[in-house]
């Protein structure tokens, strides 16, 4: 297991990430993506740590708060020193009626911040995202409201997640003019059947040096092949919740190279999107969400392949999205003064 370092920070996170979005579901859409309990969390908790994973990953809204508490307790029960993880967690999402508990004002960052720390049974968070942009809050209010939980010791350091080029662009300038807490990482959706972020953020991330997190690498379970044309998932997650929204058009043909790369790599087709996303120079590390021990273990053996040349350049043919302006007239452009 390699670390990486996130974004311009001093702070090096596992390329791979445990999301414990799984654990705590009960009934609607959190029993959906996940229903374990604390025993089959610690067991896969466990098996992380054992694989080198470090990174661990959450939300105050994942099952109303139970994943960050079963999480905290999983750390405690099998005795992981503080100092050898290091803790995700996310704010924006409603955590109650009425507008001011949700969004990222500074009454809900803060007051959602305190929450979590409890929740997961820790003195401080070592990276605060968040989750959503907030039409509602001025930018500024929110970095504001980041930087007083990093200097008061809360919050170690500070990301996003589900932003827009534009939105994190704008965060940084403001950011940096007013000597607030960096932005370290984004936290977005990345795979090979939705490579949308090529578009705007991932050459935004990579001039500014800010850290790529990827949720939801497999795509709900799609790239693993058991959705594609001819296939029979009956268990499957994408049968009742289509999230993340897929062009399975476009996405069939994909399956077809993913399983021709895993038989080379005598690896799985989830094995081999997740390898391709490690592959890419702008991702720092790879969210790994598990229901069994068995799924976790087989999603960390990709961390071990390594792509060639011509394995990527299959995979980019069948994956890469139609050129939209202004990338066709950029693509043009006379590259001299560079």
């Amino acid at each position: 297991m390699r670390m990486r370092r996130l974004g311009n920070s001093g702070l090096f996170v596992s390329e791979l990430c445990f999301g414990a979005m799984t654990f705590g579901g009960a009934d609607g859409l959190w029993g959906q993506v996940g229903k374990l309990g604390q025993d089959d969390a610690d067991a896969l908790v466990r098996s992380a740590l054992d694989s080198g994973i470090t990174f661990f990953d959450t939300a105050n809204v994942y099952a109303d708060g139970r994943s960050e508490t079963i999480l905290g307790q999983s750390l405690r029960n099998l005795g992981v020193p503080r100092g050898d993880v290091v803790i995700a967690t996310k704010v924006a999402s409603a955590m109650g009626e009425g507008p001011n508990r949700r969004g990222a004002s500074r009454r809900h960052v803060l007051s959602e911040c305190r929450a979590s720390t409890v929740r997961l049974g820790l003195d401080h968070i070592d990276l605060y995202q968040i989750h959503a942009f907030d039409p509602g809050t001025p930018i500024e209010e929110t970095l504001d409201a980041l930087d007083t939980l990093v200097r008061a010791g809360d919050v170690r350091y500070v990301g996003l997640s589900n932003w827009a080029a534009w939105q994190v662009m704008k965060a940084l300038g403001i950011g940096r003019a007013r000597g607030l807490a960096p932005i370290v990482s984004l936290q977005a959706y990345y795979t090979l059947v939705g490579r949308d972020v090529e578009r705007e953020l991932v050459p935004m991330l990579t001039s500014e040096q800010v850290g790529l997190i990827v949720w939801s690498p497999l795509a709900g379970g799609y790239l693993t092949g058991k959705y594609a044309a001819g296939a029979s998932a009956v268990d499957g997650r994408l049968q009742t919740l289509d999230f993340p929204p897929i062009d399975r058009q476009r996405g069939d043909p994909l399956i077809g190279v993913l399983k021709a790369t895993a038989a080379k790599h005598d690896a799985t087709p989830g094995q081999i999107a997740i390898s391709w996303l490690l592959h890419q120079p702008v991702v720092t590390s790879v969210i790994l969400g598990a229901k069994h021990v068995a799924q976790l273990q087989e999603n960390v053996g990709a961390a071990a392949i390594r792509l060639d040349d011509a394995d990527l350049q299959k995979l980019n043919a069948v994956s890469t999205l139609p050129i939209e302006y202004p990338g066709w007239l950029l693509d043009r452009r006379d590259d001299r003064r560079a």
